[in-house]
């Protein structure tokens, strides 16, 4: 029975082979003969026709797909998704494209896919029908992939001067884009910055494992381990290219892949145990001189390395080569101040949602080098975060030292949840013990030893209040939604390290998309320029709106700094953001237990109104055993809050400053079991003071995020009458007992 399409003068038939449309035989023929899998379905989503081709990608016949749904005869979230598309097209009459790589029923391996939804209109321009075409690019995006991975490598690789970080960088780009395993090991001279031997290495090479990376955590895969000296004899493919120079691919066909793994059976058995079967060994060599071998294996991956394999792997093992010779020919003195440098400015920001930033450190000269200038970005409990900026007196690699201390002292010190005042002072005596031991080494001043200025912010994006603390620092900018700018005042403290003198705390609060503009004295102060003149520049610099904070940045340097810096300059700007109020749920409770049944019933409904059903249960746990424990052991008044940011927050104030501890209970205790259920059930967990009390708090990853949690419930088991859980640890650990 003939059943009619939408598109006039066609008719479609139970005949099989792609021949359901009758008219002009030139399209049929384009039909049938198209080398896209083709498909039409009508406003019901039900098939008219399929050709050959997409019958082959689905392994399965016209006769099971024509009249049905697609996801009548297939499963999985892909198919889903098609008829999504459809859906759209048939409701806006418009195109829609798009590219996946998968396997599809009917091929062995994974391919990529370019699949195009059209409607089909009738002469009133009403849609139809809509056809879908699917082709196949595996070629073409592998070739896109190859140029990509070239691209990134560009940038990626090479980064410091640190042979062992060049190493990693090309393992980490290579893995799993072109391999399932890489491995790097170069000669012991390479990395005592010896210069190597000429020419190309004969007979049995030993070879120090630098780094490797593998698709599996740990990388199980490796025989050897990072540092260890592992010995090639000349049979073994590393060792044959090394000796000739040049790459050389292997796998399970070569008779003498098997053979040459001889000599360590420990390798032997590790190659059948994950199926490698394809291997590329590639010279590092640079300048004329050989400084270790690059290995690629495949084994999950079932496609051997092809001859564009071979040549991506040559070209990204040279670009490597390069840089690991440049970081073997720098100076012992100028890789570590490089490496300094890297440990102490940050290398990127934090996720988080309080603020947009951008940032820019800008050196006095190239020869004056790293200079005591940083700032900083630390995400804190509650959705806040900390914004930093400081300036250690003079250059070089004692400033820079002094400088990464105390970087390093105020992020331990912002862990602590302390308001900028008390935390301004304990990096006050920090720097005070610094001289103090500065100059029991060396006899000279104290006072001229160490000095540094530090201004601290706190903002609250739930609160909009920003709490601002400075030590001899210059004065924010801050600018308002309607574009004026301002300085606001804030108590004028000491220096760093002079000690002895208090400092104060302002808090303001930020109208929504207000700038902060953070920076240190080399921004606005030069010799032969007054100082008034640097604010004034800045002031007209923040005030021109531009598309970005990157852009904002490099207008403010622009405008304010028209010559090189006599000092170091570093500049951070932040765009504050505000949390909406049904991201936030806050419950005052009584002190009394019978509450935290409903606490958790709340809880659970609040969660479900934001779609996180699968944190129902974790979050439940923490709110009962964070509640009980405020009622037990602290007192009113007692707050539950929960913060639906990039994590799940759950915290817990009280009237008592008592801060708790974690600690392990015996295998029978009754008690003391709560926050180490906290702890294993979240991501991270802490506490923080209060002018009214503390604040306990928990976070854990969102269900869906791609860190998983950090334990499993791996089993319940009932106990002496109570439900208890095993978490899946490396230990031996108790059930902890659900009795909240």
């Amino acid at each position: 029975m003939a059943v009619r399409t939408a598109m006039d003068g066609y008719t479609s038939t139970p005949s099989s082979g792609g021949q359901g449309f009758r008219g002009p035989p030139f399209t049929d023929w384009a039909f049938t003969q198209s080398p896209f899998a083709l498909a039409v379905h009508d406003t019901d989503l039900l098939c008219l026709g399929v050709n050959d081709r997409m019958c082959q990608m689905f392994g399965l016949t016209e006769d099971k797909l024509r009249g049905r749904r697609l996801t009548d005869v297939l499963h999985g979230p892909q198919y889903e998704a098609m008829e999504r598309y459809m859906r759209q097209v048939l409701g806006t009459g418009e195109p829609a494209h798009r590219e996946t790589y998968r396997r599809v029923p009917g091929e062995t391996r994974e391919r990529a896919w370019s699949v195009s939804v059209s409607p089909l209109k009738d002469q009133a321009g009403r849609t139809q029908a809509v056809s879908i075409g699917v082709l196949d690019i595996t070629e073409q995006y592998a070739g896109r992939q190859r140029l990509t991975l070239l691209n990134e490598a560009s940038t990626h690789i090479g980064t410091t001067l640190n042979v062992t970080r060049t190493a990693e960088e090309l393992a980490d780009m290579v893995v799993p884009r072109l391999a399932d395993m890489a491995i790097v090991d170069l000669l012991d001279a390479v990395l005592s910055g010896d210069e190597p031997s000429p020419g190309p290495l004969t007979g049995t090479v030993a070879l120090r494992r630098v780094a490797h990376q593998s698709i599996f955590d740990g990388v199980p895969e490796a025989v050897v381990k990072p540092g260890d000296i592992d010995v090639h004899p000349e049979s073994f493919p590393s060792a044959r290219c090394l000796a000739t120079g040049e790459a050389v691919l292997t796998g399970v066909d070569d008779p003498t892949f098997l053979s040459s793994t001889g000599h360590n059976p420990a390798r032997a058995a590790t190659i059948r145990k994950f199926g490698i079967h394809s291997v590329l060994s590639v010279p590092i060599r640079a300048r004329g001189v050989t400084l270790g071998v690059a290995v690629f294996l495949r084994g999950r991956r079932p496609e051997p390395f092809e001859r564009d394999d071979v040549l991506l792997a040559e070209e990204l093992t040279a670009r490597a080569a390069v840089s690991l010779d440049n970081a073997r020919r720098f100076t012992r003195e100028r890789t570590t101040a490089l490496a300094l440098q890297r440990s102490l400015l940050p290398q990127r920001i934090p996720r988080q949602s309080a603020v947009e930033v951008a940032s820019r450190y800008l050196p006095a000269s190239a020869h004056a080098g790293v200079g005591g200038d940083w700032f900083d970005v630390i995400p804190l409990s509650g959705a806040r975060v900390a914004l930093v900026v400081g300036d250690v007196v003079g250059h070089g690699l004692v400033a820079s030292a002094t400088m990464g201390r105390l970087r390093t002292a105020v992020r331990t010190l912002a862990d602590l949840d302390l308001p900028p005042d008390e935390l301004l002072t304990r990096l006050d005596d920090l720097v005070t013990r610094l001289s103090a031991d500065t100059d029991g080494d060396t006899g000279k001043d104290a006072e001229n030893d160490v000095g540094a200025t530090c201004l601290y912010a706190v903002y609250d994006p739930v609160s909009r209040r920003c709490s601002l603390a400075s030590a001899g620092h210059p004065l924010p900018a801050l600018v308002t939604p309607d574009g004026t700018v301002s300085f606001p005042g804030l108590p004028a403290g000491p220096p760093l390290g002079l000690g002895g003198l208090p400092f104060e705390s302002t808090e303001i609060e930020l109208p929504a998309g207000s700038v902060l503009a953070l920076y240190t004295d080399g921004l606005i102060e030069s010799r032969g320029r007054d100082i008034d003149l640097g604010f004034e520049r800045l002031r007209r610099a923040l005030t021109r709106q531009e598309p970005s904070l990157e852009a904002t940045c490099d207008e403010v340097l622009r405008a304010v700094l028209p010559d090189r810096p006599a000092d170091d300059v570093a500049l951070l700007i932040a765009r504050t953001n505000t949390l909406d109020s049904d991201q936030v749920a806050m419950w005052d409770l009584p002190a009394d237990p019978a509450i935290v049944g409903d606490a958790r019933k709340e809880v659970a409904a609040r969660l479900a109104g934001w779609g996180l059903d699968d944190a129902v249960f974790t979050t439940e746990l923490v709110v009962s055993e964070l509640v009980t424990n405020a009622i037990r052991h602290a007192g009113s008044p007692i707050q539950l809050r929960l913060i639906r940011d990039r994590t799940l927050i759950c915290e817990v104030s009280d009237g008592s400053s008592t801060a708790p501890h974690l600690r392990r209970a015996r295998a029978f205790d009754e008690d003391g079991r709560g926050l180490l259920l906290v702890s294993q059930l979240t991501q991270r967990w802490g506490t923080r003071q209060t002018p009214h009390g503390k604040t306990i708090w928990a976070e854990q990853a969102i269900p869906g995020d791609e860190e998983p949690p950090p334990v499993r419930m791996k089993k319940m088991i009932l106990r002496n009458g109570r439900w208890c859980f095993c978490p899946e640890t490396h230990g031996h650990a108790a059930p902890v007992p659900l009795d909240s």
